[in-house]
């Protein structure tokens, strides 16, 4: 990119903080018309895309319709999804889909035709797939489109510090997203990167807990980073867990698909007693949120360490014909899906709320998008229905696409950015701060905003992350930043809008359940927990307004 001399600083004409299949998507749809500055905070496909396993939802068989889609979306959603996000999501799927072909993504075919599976929530086979790897098949298409772009430029091992705004800088008029500070993990340099626009693509924040079935990567930076910028947030206090993970010392929670339950696969108690049916009339195929509470319950009930996931009486060869990479990631732990149960456990998976978006992506903030995970765009509402998490990326990636490039012409022109400011600052002497109070953060949130909560778990929970974020926030100020104390501020800055969008919200409703309140609030219509920042100025991103 070109480097601006004066402020050194670079520019770009867009700048896209995430390479995850929302911004990669984004990426390549900019790229036609103008710079593309692509930020990944590690490898170029390391995001939690990579790691999806069941599919993508969309209406490809003549056996199903757009109308069988929104109403398994809304169902799931328990009663808090837009359903104007939701129509306008499902309605473009087939579209979508056919692009992913024509860029290559390569999907499982038998006898000449797609294979469609199906998964919980969802009343037909509508997951197009590849084998059992479908996050990694598209990413790396994708990637490899993205690598080969002459207009895309590529900034791996890059992780975005904060957005630079007009308001910062003390520019007069209204307020608008300039670029972003980005640290280089490499040198250990932080750069300044002017933008005309700027997107959010940054993921979610399932680190923020203990056990989670996500990367490394995940800590919610594009909300925090959007949050002090002046963005509001809503439902985060829906977190979802996924129910069954792998059990195992060395296994990180690896993600055994949904789409296993979804072929036949059972829970059982140690006995070889099956429990779902007892809990919903769906049984194994109800949505994640009743599946992860019910393991959760048994697992309390009896004082066990995990339940079993039990396909074996489908046959290896089955087994091995649709879930290759699971068989054989569970065979390197010991056990085999062809002889039993395997042991699983729910774990922080996706994050359904985030920065408060329309259905172009845009935020409250001028210039700044935000697509994917980081985004709410209501589709979700209180719970994500299962592969429609990656359609959300690639429906949005577009959309928030286009409208950028529909008003580049209009938007004003780059500036100089200051250099990041660090003549103050010595180098840490006390890292262990930083990994102990990671390690803090993880287990109460954990403990108390985990998949049952109460009031007075939430308060102690707030109690903690206040200590932590005036900690954190003296070590920030006082010492070099470095990858992992990014991380943190981040996560404790997203771990407070979760505690305290669940203190708001007195009812019990889809992911969110809570001992003090166990039913939904029948006397309101269900409403969003939306969050203002203290430097909040609503200047455009939502329906009846525009960007200047």
């Amino acid at each position: 990119m070109k480097k601006l001399i004066d402020s050194g600083s670079y520019d770009c004409d867009f700048a896209v903080i995430g390479s995850g299949l929302a911004g990669l998507t984004m990426a390549l749809h900019l790229a036609d018309h103008g710079r593309v500055a692509l930020f990944a905070k590690d490898g170029l496909i390391d995001g939690s895309s990579l790691y999806a396993q069941g599919g993508i939802a969309a209406v490809l068989s003549p056996e199903d319709s757009f109308a069988s889609h929104i109403r398994d979306t809304l169902d799931a959603g328990a009663g808090l999804c837009r359903e104007d996000a939701v129509r306008f999501v499902v309605e473009q799927a087939p579209e979508v889909i056919r692009w992913l072909i024509a860029e290559g993504a390569p999907f499982t075919c038998v006898e000449g035709h797609y294979h469609l599976t199906r998964e919980g929530g969802h009343s037909q086979r509508r997951v197009i797939h590849a084998a059992d790897a479908t996050g990694r098949a598209v990413v790396t298409t994708l990637a490899a489109k993205a690598a080969a772009h002459p207009r895309i430029h590529i900034l791996t091992d890059h992780i975005a510090v904060d957005l630079i705004t007009s308001a910062k800088l003390g520019m007069a008029g209204a307020n608008r997203c300039l670029g972003l500070y980005a640290l280089d993990k490499g040198t250990g340099a932080v750069h300044a990167y002017s933008a005309r626009l700027t997107a959010l693509a940054t993921g979610g924040a399932s680190k923020a807990y203990l056990y989670s079935s996500n990367p490394d990567t995940s800590t919610g930076d594009g909300i925090s980073m959007a949050w002090r910028a002046g963005c509001r947030t809503a439902n985060l206090e829906f977190v979802q867990f996924h129910p069954t993970c792998l059990y195992h010392p060395q296994a990180k929670s690896f993600l055994i698909s949904e789409a296993v339950r979804g072929e036949g696969g059972l829970l059982r108690l140690p006995d070889g007693t099956r429990f779902m049916p007892d809990y919903d009339a769906r049984a194994e195929l109800a949505p994640r949120d009743i599946v992860a509470r019910a393991i959760d319950s048994e697992m309390k009930r009896l004082g066990l360490d995990a339940v079993g996931l039990d396909i074996s009486h489908k046959g290896r060869t089955f087994i091995v014909e649709h879930f290759p990479n699971i068989y054989e990631r569970c065979l390197s732990f010991g056990y085999d899906m062809a002889k039993g149960p395997i042991p699983v456990v729910p774990a922080a998976h996706y994050t359904c709320g985030g920065i408060l978006t329309d259905l172009r992506g845009r935020t409250d903030l001028a210039g700044l998008y935000a697509i994917g995970e980081c985004a709410c765009t209501g589709l979700h509402g209180a719970n994500r229905l299962a592969s429609n998490s990656l359609l959300e990326c690639l429906v949005l990636g577009r959309a928030a696409a286009r409208d950028a490039v529909a008003r580049l012409s209009a938007v004003p022109p780059r500036v100089a950015l200051p250099p990041w400011d660090e003549s103050r600052v010595t180098d840490a002497d006390e890292v262990v701060v930083v990994s102990h109070n990671w390690e803090e953060l993880r287990r109460f949130m954990w403990d108390y905003v985990g998949i049952v909560r109460t009031n007075k778990r939430l308060e102690r929970a707030l109690h903690r992350v206040k200590l932590l974020n005036h900690e954190i926030h003296e070590y920030y100020a006082n010492f070099k930043i470095s990858n992992d104390l990014i991380e943190l501020r981040n996560l404790v800055q997203v771990a407070e809008l979760i505690i305290r969008s669940a203190q708001s919200r007195t009812e019990s409703r889809g992911l969110h359940y809570s001992r003090d309140y166990p039913k939904p609030d029948q006397t309101h219509p269900p409403r969003d927990t939306i969050l203002v920042p203290p430097q909040h100025t609503q200047t455009a991103g939502m329906p009846g307004n525009d960007w200047p």
